[in-house]
């Protein structure tokens, strides 16, 4: 049997634990067959909800009631219309959305925008732009522009985020207190003063024990505090204010819902045409960044979940923006808030264990029997006790792991631009300034370069930090020409880009100073510059450089690569320096020290991190010794993501034959018992030696301790000669050549062995570990990710699908 393969994103692939399936693709038809297919009888569906999506909608529900309440509230609006928004964005959001675990609703985030839409021109008609703006969602989502969302700054995000959180929080103080916000946080602030002096004793209670039991209920320790923190907090905090203010007969103001039937939907837009376009790209603006962010971080959160992956794909953006779009329409038509994706809720979703889009659109009905159902029991809060809860979601929306994140990464300036801008002006206008200076931020580090000179044991080194452009060019030139005649130079560009001025700048002095009898060597980039040792010569006039007579060696013989990549070159894919080497030793050497002053400074930070913390890998990654194959990069992974084990042909010896050495057994056992690794992948990869070994010794081996180690493979030559192991197909074509097919088989074979080893077995039967077969095609930089494609009853069947659209540890 032979199986083909259709690409398909990688986080549905691998090769699982003992017990997983896929089904088997159809067999191609005979020769001279009818190839017209024919039509395949509709499956009969049966809607089936699994155990973990009913409590997990269950969860999100509890959280979602309050919040929805708590958001209305914020806004102004009815509160009739959060809850509107939030059966909306489970039902429509959650059943056509392209993320399917993302819970959908009233977004804190769409506070600030809603609130002044309502001031300025009424509830009916910013319900009409709510409408207007699903459809402006429809028209971006079919235009698959979606992905061009996520190339605005993170920092311009964060401070977006950051200035709605500090609008929301100085807003639903003053009703914390007992009094009603202003409409700009300037008059909030302003009218602080009068309101701690006129404090409402009722409400402050009432917002005091809210704040406590929000932030008090998740820190119960023990075990008592594991069993009651399944109980949502927000859910916790409002339940007990409502409590407490009904026990005690405390006078102060409550949710007050009235009739549906009285309940005021869209209207058509009314008001100043550019004061609609501008709230209209507005609403658009947040509700879609808003979404498609918390997609991408839903599928972030999906892929650290412990324990087997759930069988949801990846998010597709795309259709994340027509789900949205769909839902803010239907949403805005029925009188309810815009909807955009809710980050608490889709955390509670994930964390909750949903498996499917099942648990987010049984939230949504759970919101509507709510909502006709529960209308005495909601009556009962207290609108103070929900302004506490949305001032500390506003609170928690200033992140202080986002200021780490950009203060890393130099971008404070846009963080605290945005942010004032969007608590000063307003929500468009904080981006639009945001987005300015991280353009302007872009293009001063483009301009700024620093070029210094020293010299250092008769070595003159002209040191380049920052982009080499022509604004460069003159600072450079008289860098250089502080470099004596016929001395030697080094120049060492630490930058990613150079331009063409900047190249011919650099090449036209190489000319000249090795014409004088000096020589150059240029390192941080591929630069083909002779070294001190062999000289230098002028070029000719085809470009190509001829010998001096008193040099020695290879010239330059290629232009440079203008764009460079600096973290190939720091991970070694990138030779530093250029000509020949003067000896492994001072290649090496030179390595280290373009780590110590390039790489080191960036990771500094992070590796004293793990020294103090320990290595916590989430996976075990066994993979041939083979120089060819840079773990990471061909996963993507940083320091502490992958515990590596590497040896001639990725074996993996059975328990008690590794004659003496028990290395590899040694590395699972830690890697499982001790580090708790939650997979395990064996990659093997393209012109594999050890295999093409295998193939022409056989069974014989050798006495050598090559030959030893190598009969650790036997089986899985055996396993090819087996005539019924129909072998591995790559992305729907047969293996190249027998050394390939025997790579392939290799790989299966060794997770077999792995199966055989006690603390993996264990781990295996309590599903706590995943198994994983990877494949690299050195010559096509392809990963192949390998996964059964056959029952037992129909053979092992296995399959190759390229996986290299994100290859990066479960964490």
């Amino acid at each position: 049997m032979s199986s083909a393969c259709v690409p398909t994103h990688p986080e549905s692939l691998g090769l699982a634990q003992a017990g997983a399936r896929a089904e088997a693709t159809n067999p191609q038809p005979a020769k001279g067959a009818d190839r017209s297919p024919s039509p395949p009888k509709p499956p009969r569906r049966r809607f089936r909800v699994e155990g973990a999506d009913l409590s997990a909608s269950v969860s999100v529900f509890l959280i979602a009631l309050p919040l929805s309440l708590g958001i209305a509230l914020a806004t102004g609006a009815p509160l009739q219309a959060g809850l509107v928004a939030a059966a909306v964005g489970g039902l429509v959001a959650g059943r056509l959305g392209g993320c399917p675990l993302q819970v959908s609703g009233p977004a804190a985030g769409l506070t600030v925008v809603t609130a002044d839409l309502i001031h300025r021109y009424g509830w009916r008609t910013t319900c009409g732009i709510t409408v207007l703006a699903g459809l402006a969602q429809l028209g971006l989502g079919c235009l698959r522009v979606a992905r061009t969302a996520l190339a605005v700054s993170p920092a311009v995000v964060h401070g977006m985020l950051a200035g709605i959180g500090v609008t929301i929080a100085v807003a639903q103080l003053h009703i914390v207190l007992g009094g009603n916000p202003q409409s700009s946080v300037l008059a909030n602030v302003r009218a602080l003063p009068a309101q701690l002096a006129n404090l409402h004793p009722a409400a402050v209670t009432m917002s005091a024990l809210t704040l406590a039991l929000l932030f008090g209920w998740p820190r119960i320790p023990g075990r008592a505090g594991r069993l009651l923190r399944t109980v949502p907090a927000a859910l916790v905090a409002v339940a007990g204010a409502t409590a407490t203010a009904a026990l005690t007969g405390l006078a102060l103001p409550r949710v007050d819902l009235p009739s549906w039937s009285s309940h005021a939907l869209a209207g058509l837009p009314e008001g100043p045409a550019l004061g609609i376009v501008a709230a209209l790209l507005t609403t658009t603006l947040v509700c879609s960044v808003q979404s498609l962010l918390g997609a991408v971080a839903v599928d972030k959160m999906l892929a650290g979940r412990p324990g087997p992956q759930s069988r949801v794909g990846r998010s597709g953006l795309d259709r994340e923006l027509l789900g949205q779009g769909a839902a803010n329409i239907v949403s805005g038509a029925l009188g309810g808030l815009p909807v955009a994706g809710v980050a608490v809720r889709s955390s509670a979703n994930v964390q909750s264990g949903a498996v499917s889009r099942n648990s987010t659109m049984l939230h949504g009905v759970f919101v509507v029997v709510a909502a006709l159902l529960m209308v005495p029991v909601l009556d009962l809060i207290p609108l103070a006790s929900l302004a506490a809860l949305v001032m500390a979601v506003g609170i928690q929306m200033v992140s202080l792991h986002h200021i780490r994140t950009v203060t890393r990464h130099r971008e404070v300036a846009v963080y605290v631009v945005t942010t004032l801008g969007v608590v000063i002006l307003g929500v468009l206008e904080g981006v639009l300034l945001g987005v300015a200076m991280a353009v302007a931020v872009a293009l001063h580090r483009l301009a700024r370069t620093r070029i210094t000179h020293e010299e250092k044991g008769g070595v003159h080194r002209v040191h380049v930090r920052g982009q080499l452009t022509f604004l460069a060019v003159p600072r450079l030139s008289r860098a250089l020409h502080l470099v004596p005649q016929g001395a030697h130079a080094v120049v060492e560009l630490a930058g990613s880009f150079m331009d063409h001025a900047a190249y011919e700048s650099l090449r036209d002095w190489r000319r000249a100073h090795t014409a004088q009898g000096g020589s150059a060597e240029l390192t941080g980039c591929r630069v083909g510059v002779r070294s001190a040792e062999y000289g230098g010569g002028p070029e000719d006039e085809d470009g190509r450089e001829r010998r001096a007579s008193h040099g020695q060696g290879p010239g330059l013989t290629q232009e440079p690569d203008l764009v460079q990549r600096p973290d190939l070159v720091r991970s070694g894919l990138v030779r530093w320096g250029g000509g020949r080497a003067d000896g492994a030793g001072h290649e090496l050497a030179r390595g280290i020290s373009a780590f110590q002053r390039d790489t080191a400074p960036l990771v500094r930070e992070e590796l004293a991190r793990l020294a103090r913390e320990g290595q916590r890998p989430s996976q075990l990654f066994l993979t041939c010794a083979d120089s060819r194959l840079v773990t990471s990069m061909i996963t993507s992974s940083g320091p502490g993501d992958l515990f590596v084990v590497r040896n001639v042909g990725n074996l993996v010896p059975l328990p008690g034959e590794e004659n003496g050495d028990d290395s590899v057994s040694a590395a699972i056992e830690y890697a499982v018992d001790v580090l708790k690794v939650r997979s395990i992948t064996v990659c093997g990869h393209s012109g594999c030696g050890a295999m093409q070994s295998l193939l022409s010794s056989g069974a014989e081996g050798g006495t050598s301790p090559l030959g030893r180690w190598l009969r650790h493979g036997l089986p899985s030559l055996t396993r090819l000669a087996d005539r019924g192991w129909p072998g591995v197909r790559l992305a729907g074509r047969a293996a190249a050549d027998m050394t390939e097919r025997l790579c392939l088989t290799n790989v299966v074979q060794q997770l077999e062995h792995l199966r055989a080893h006690d603390s993996v077995a264990r781990a295996l039967a309590a599903g706590e570990l995943e198994l994983h077969g990877m494949y690299f095609h050195v010559g096509e930089a392809q990963a192949y990710l390998l996964r059964r494609a056959g029952g037992e009853e129909e053979g092992e069947v296995f399959e190759g699908v390229p996986g290299a659209e994100e290859l990066r540890s479960p964490a």
